[in-house]
């Protein structure tokens, strides 16, 4: 049976709110650099958005304990992925390196998950989706380079890049996982098991922070601090996974992770927005590239539309 076209369009619109919500969490990361230590931020992030999940989640927890027994370790790994490793790696990168070498590496997202899906999966993207994302990197350069070429060769990598590399690797596997283990996830509503990712991956991440904490290393409670660290509870972690795991049991994994193409568009955007930041002729010219590769990449072909 197909997918109907409502349930297709609301898994695109999760994506594409997860997206913007991660491009927010990009510049909350950048502006708090010097501010939050990473592993706080990582620690107070996701314990906060357990707070505020836990009573709405404990009842469909219980209900679902046969489900959640079933898919077992399985949870215990994608959540290792998916809620300790990402931002955790994320956050430690963007204290040693610039915001372009993250975008840059972030670009990998797509490719990595694309080569992860047919490995684990058997699901090799067309040919279509492959030149859509060739168009996608063109415009996301065109955003990275600001029109000038040169710029990419004048480029440094250094430490922060290489912890960067790992997280695109780890976000890669959490979404292929995702989809490779739907059928254990799927009897479990989506809340409560975003829900058992949060207690399952809260704990990892507490033996980082104890050792920060060790360093000296402190998080003052400043309204700023506070203000950032209820965003990535919030918006980050709570919006921003729902749609994005939603996106990835419907759409698949490599379609969903076309999606990490738009993060630099919407970080302009929100740059644009919030601080001021004026937007030049190469953002408008990379962001058509990119959206016309997404939609080269994503958009159903005649057969399956003819299948509806």
């Amino acid at each position: 049976m197909s997918m109907g076209k409502p349930s297709r369009q609301l898994a695109i619109a999760g994506v594409l709110v997860a997206v913007l919500c991660w491009a927010g969490n990009a510049l909350v990361a950048r502006a708090f650099a010097g501010e939050i230590p990473p592993f706080a931020l990582a620690f107070w992030r996701w314990s906060l958005a357990l707070i505020l999940i836990v009573p709405f989640v404990a009842l469909p927890l219980w209900r679902h304990r046969a489900a959640l027994r079933h898919a077992g370790w399985r949870l215990v790994v994608i959540a290792a992925f998916g809620i300790a490793g990402y931002n955790t790696f994320l956050y430690s990168a963007a204290q040693t390196t610039a915001a372009i070498n993250i975008t840059l590496v972030n670009t990998c997202i797509p490719l990595i998950t694309f080569i992860f899906a047919g490995l684990l999966l058997g699901a090799w993207p067309a040919r279509r989706a492959w030149w859509g994302m060739a168009l996608a990197v063109v415009g996301l350069l065109v955003l990275i380079c600001r029109g000038d070429w040169q710029t990419l060769a004048r480029m440094e990598f250094n430490r922060g890049d290489l912890i960067m590399l790992l997280a695109v690797l780890d976000w890669a596997l959490y979404t292929v996982l995702l989809r490779r283990w739907s059928a254990y996830l799927a009897p479990i509503p989506p809340l409560a098991l975003l829900g058992m990712f949060m207690l399952l991956g809260v704990p990892m991440i507490l033996p980082l922070y104890l050792y920060e904490l060790s360093t000296g290393a402190q998080l003052l409670a400043t309204p700023a601090n506070l203000a950032a660290i209820a965003y990535t509870a919030v918006f980050a972690s709570l919006v921003a996974y729902l749609g994005w795991n939603n996106g990835v049991k419907v759409l698949g994994a490599s379609t969903a992770a076309m999606g990490n193409y738009l993060m630099p568009v919407f970080t302009a955007i929100l740059g644009w927005i919030l601080l001021g930041e004026s937007l030049q002729l190469f953002h408008w010219f990379g962001g058509a590239l990119i959206f016309a590769g997404l939609l080269l990449a994503t958009l159903p072909s005649r057969s399956q539309r003819a299948a509806r």
